[in-house]
């Protein structure tokens, strides 16, 4: 039986060319060959699975090969192509830094770069997972990696950039690997299908490229797996059988319900697929996603960002079509908000239930939004009370609205027969049009507030009167027991919003006005202080402004404690009592007591 080799191995790219996805790192490596530009130290970042030790091979191959091919790749055919394909290149040299990050282990590396190369122009030594060695060992490596000799070249590999000392980062060329593109992994795939004598569906190879989350490797596993599953016949229903995927039917269906409306329809497909074991959490985020690519087919120009195959994405394109854009967006952000409260939730699927029955509702509050009683209402409440012309207590015909029903003439007239006694008042049962109740006349000089309480009118000179304007220069004065109340009231607001440590102070240290509006607050230690300068902004704003006094300073005082001598041995007990009671001494004396 032939041993089998995973698709990762077999067909792991030899060429710049074959490398996917990485096109902006494989054009750059392959003109520094050319030019004869190469770096003493190359650091590939990035994703796993992107191709960083595979491009770190494909580097060490090519420059070493002696007969290099019009578009700078390696030939494959002389000695050191040869043998680096055999694995058994002297040339080349490779390090597992998470199993090899000790000092030891990079005193040997060094001591290995002291030795010239026997054939060929360079020695490489490729330093996978380069994040895991330890300190020591980075600084053991500093100098070497700075000035090493001629023919040595270091590429060191790593998923965790951060994690490396920036001066080994200032010692190399850093080229970052980006996530390779569903369309991209979905094509290779097609062609390693297509040479392996598999037969797929374009639609379940999109799936395997979404799944990965941008590694090709991770794609080729589970392409591996599913032709195993399926007996080769690679299918999009295998492929949600075998990766326990959420078919796209089933959000296309459920988001059909949602806008007819059938909310028990919704419920029940939700029922379905929690019977299927999928969790609800993975339920919800996927309809976020499915919400927000229904979304973005509204638009001709924002349709690109859709990562998924022809097939699907006309299904997306003919959902969008009859779907408003203010049930997406609105759907969308109920959708985020219980993935948000999912975990916390004690009764998650309750959470999510919910969730759908407000989106299925969400046509009939759109219809409501747009229905001509609540335009009319929006619209009135756009006027402005200044825009209408009264004589009297009466609306002349110039105003557009006016109350609304019986019991607002009502009150207008009650208020007449309380302006003018002689006044007799009829009911009228007069209907008028609409006008919201928020809407106030102007008669005369006067506006009407409240018509309940008619002493509350006031004319615009007695309100612009009320309304003071602070400049930030006044300096009223104030007694000492207006600032405590204030400063009480500030301390119980503080506690209010949980602010608990500066609430205690204030209530446990009563502040000191001095000359000039000078306030001293003595505490006991810097922790206190540090405390009342991280509020001090507010605290004062507060104060000065209710106060009407800009004047107003405030300075935290640290103030020692005399510490109280503490009683420990018998001796010092005895002395204590000695001072309370002289005659104590005579009684021990008399006994002949001795002391411990």
């Amino acid at each position: 039986m032939e041993n089998f080799i995973v698709s990762a191995r077999k067909y792991r790219p030899v060429l710049f060319d074959s490398v996917v996805g990485q096109q902006h790192i494989t054009n750059t490596l392959k003109n520094a060959i050319k030019n004869n530009q190469l770096a003493q130290a190359f650091l590939f970042c990035g994703p796993r699975g992107v191709g960083k030790t595979t491009c770190a091979r494909i580097l060490a191959k090519t420059i070493n090969c002696t007969n290099l091919t019009d578009g700078n790749e390696a030939c494959g055919v002389c000695d050191s192509c040869k043998s680096f394909q055999n694995g058994n290149s002297f040339n080349v040299h490779e390090l597992d830094a998470a199993s090899n990050n000790s000092v030891d282990d990079i005193r040997n590396l060094i001591d290995q770069v002291r030795i010239p190369p026997q054939a060929g122009k360079y020695k490489v030594y490729i330093i996978d997972e380069v994040h895991m060695l330890s300190q020591s060992a980075f600084n053991a490596f500093l100098k070497t990696l700075e000035e090493p000799p001629s023919y040595a070249i270091f590429i060191l590999a790593t998923t965790e950039k951060h994690k490396i000392l920036p001066t080994i980062l200032s010692r190399c060329q850093i080229f970052d690997f980006n996530r390779i593109r569903v369309e991209d992994m979905a094509n290779h795939l097609a062609s390693i299908a297509a040479k392996e004598n598999v037969k797929f569906d374009i639609d379940g190879l999109h799936l395997i490229a979404q799944k990965a989350d941008g590694g090709l490797r991770d794609a080729l596993s589970m392409f591996d797996q599913i032709v195993s599953f399926s007996n080769r016949e690679l299918s999009y229903q295998a492929v949600i059988d075998n990766l326990n995927i959420l078919d796209y039917d089933y959000y296309f269906k459920l988001t059909d319900q949602l806008l007819s409306q059938n909310t028990a329809g919704s419920l029940l497909l939700f029922d379905e697929i929690l019977n299927n074991g999928f969790d609800g959490n993975h339920f919800i985020t996927g309809l976020a996603s499915h919400l927000r690519n229904v979304l973005i087919c509204k638009d001709a120009a924002t349709t690109r960002l859709l990562e998924v195959s022809d097939n699907i994405k006309q299904k997306y394109l003919e959902q969008a079509k009859k779907s408003p854009a203010s049930f997406l967006i609105s759907g969308l952000n109920i959708a985020n908000q219980c993935d948000l409260n999912y975990r916390i939730s004690k009764n998650q699927r309750l959470q999510v239930e919910l969730t759908l029955i407000k989106i299925s509702h969400l046509a009939n509050a759109l219809q409501l939004g747009q229905s001509d009683q609540v335009q009319q209402i929006t619209e009135q409440q756009k006027k402005k009370p200044e825009n209408l012309v009264g004589k009297g207590n009466n609306l002349s015909e110039k105003t557009e609205f006016e109350p609304t029903t019986t019991a607002f003439n009502e009150k207008e007239e009650l208020y007449k027969a309380n302006d003018n006694p002689d006044l007799k008042v009829e009911k009228t049962e007069e209907v008028k049009p609409n006008i919201s109740k928020s809407f106030i006349p102007k008669t005369g000089n006067t506006l009407i507030p409240n018509l309940k309480d008619p002493h509350g009118i006031k004319s615009e000179q007695e309100k612009e009167e009320e309304k003071v304007e602070l400049t930030g220069s006044e300096k009223n004065p104030f007694t000492k027991e207006a600032f405590l109340e204030l400063w009480s009231k500030y301390s119980s607001q503080m506690k209010n919003q949980n602010k608990m440590k500066l609430s205690a102070l204030m209530d446990n240290y009563t502040p000191i006005l001095k000359d000039d509006f000078h306030v001293e607050l003595q505490v006991e230690s810097k922790i206190l202080v540090d405390e009342l300068l991280f509020e001090k902004v507010d605290l004062m704003n507060y104060l000065r402004t209710n106060l009407k006094n800009f004047q107003i300073t405030l300075e935290p005082i640290i103030v020692d404690k005399p510490q109280e001598k503490k009683l420990y041995t018998s001796k010092d007990k005895y002395q204590h009592l000695l001072e309370k009671n002289p005659k104590l001494d005579d009684f021990r004396r008399v006994f002949n007591l001795d002391l411990d």
